[in-house]
């Protein structure tokens, strides 16, 4: 097992020089003021990601050693900076998949995936409605689409962005639905679920997951939104029966799932099981967001994490706020807590976003 984790650099390790493992998630070439090159790399492990740089020896042989979603041993010193660890790496080389454990380095759900299966299954078995139904056996008995299912994430950096996420995130939705569907009585709860369901099924192709998390290249090309129309297409044609309004509906629900024109949906929420839908959504991606914001920041001093472009603002942490914990190594000053961002600078931080980060949910 590799040792230490990103999430066990604390201020224990400030100025300590360490030697592990990590995978690379970006590598980038950059100046100095002299015209030298040096490497800003962000290495992760399942436990999170740190920033990285090697400041010296870095030569062409170097270069072409490793590159992103390579697994690289590094030597580094451990330091402060804008009050997050980062390591000063001193030596790295790439290493062969045979001498690691994979599951070091890919973040996962901490639910069984085939525990979470067969909840997923014997909750679609309680849709009532036999074209929906059909509908929704039909594309989870596929066995690839099962496959991909039990292990993709639900986004790339967002929410729920870890193998088995997109599992986590439906079951999550179906309590949500069971729960606000029994308050509304106008509320089909076929139709809402089978939205839960499909609304993002798109994402097992969307996204590739099998090494780093990126996007395919139908990903990129199309989207998950218009992969989900494909699939319940090509399953629609396999039943003839189906009623043309019931597809509308259904297509119309995956359509406007994000609620604005600006996220990604073409479509506006038009009929209450599509609203419902895109609230439902937002709701659990937000607090997933928000609960991943908190868990895995590195913020050395202060109670609030760093900025999140998704959720536009900096997140509380609330246990350290209410504890009055401020960690920092013996006998060294404290960090000075950077100034929350102004209301003009956090949507500046938000407008300089890439694109592909609004459009996840």
């Amino acid at each position: 097992m590799k040792s230490p984790y990103v999430n066990e650099l604390e201020p224990k390790w400030v100025k300590r020089v360490i030697t592990t493992s990590f995978l690379v998630r970006s590598k980038e070439i950059r100046q100095k003021k002299t015209g030298e090159p040096y490497l800003s790399l962000l290495l992760g492990d399942r436990t999170g990601q740190v920033d990285a740089k090697m400041w010296d020896n870095v030569n062409d042989t170097m270069l072409e050693t490793f590159d992103r979603d390579d697994f690289v041993k590094v030597k580094g010193l451990v330091q402060i900076f804008q009050n997050r660890p980062q390591i000063t790496i001193h030596n790295v080389r790439r290493m062969d998949d045979g001498e690691i454990d994979f599951a070091d380095y890919f973040p996962s759900s901490r639910r069984d995936p085939e525990e979470m299966w067969t909840e997923l299954r014997t909750a679609t078995a309680a849709i009532a409605n036999p074209h929906l139904k059909a509908l929704v056996d039909g594309l989870l008995d596929d066995q690839d689409v099962a496959r991909r299912f039990r292990r993709a994430p639900a986004a790339k950096q967002i929410h729920h962005a870890y193998l088995g996420g997109l599992l986590e995130h439906v079951l999550s939705l179906c309590a949500l639905a069971r729960a606000v569907a029994a308050h509304y009585p106008n509320v089909d709860y076929d139709l809402l679920l089978t939205g839960v369901v499909l609304h993002d099924i798109g994402k097992i192709y969307e996204l590739n997951y099998e090494r780093g998390f990126s996007y395919s290249d139908d990903g990129q090309l199309l989207g998950h939104i218009t992969i989900a129309l494909r699939m319940v297409a090509d399953k629609l044609r396999t039943l003839p029966d189906f009623p043309p309004p019931l597809r509308s509906l259904v297509e119309h629900m995956i359509l406007s799932h994000h609620g604005q024109l600006e996220f990604g949906s073409p479509k506006l929420p038009q009929f209450p099981e599509a609203l419902l839908l895109h609230y439902l959504d937002d709701l659990d991606s937000k607090m997933e967001c928000m609960r991943a914001l908190i868990e895995n920041d590195h913020q050395v001093e202060g109670s609030f994490t760093g900025w999140s472009a998704p959720l536009e603002r900096a997140a509380l942490k609330k246990d350290r706020y209410l504890n009055g914990k401020r960690p920092g190594p013996e006998g060294t000053p404290e960090a000075v807590q950077p100034e929350p961002d102004s209301a003009f600078g956090g949507k500046l931080k938000l407008a300089l976003q890439p694109a592909d980060v609004k459009r996840e949910s």
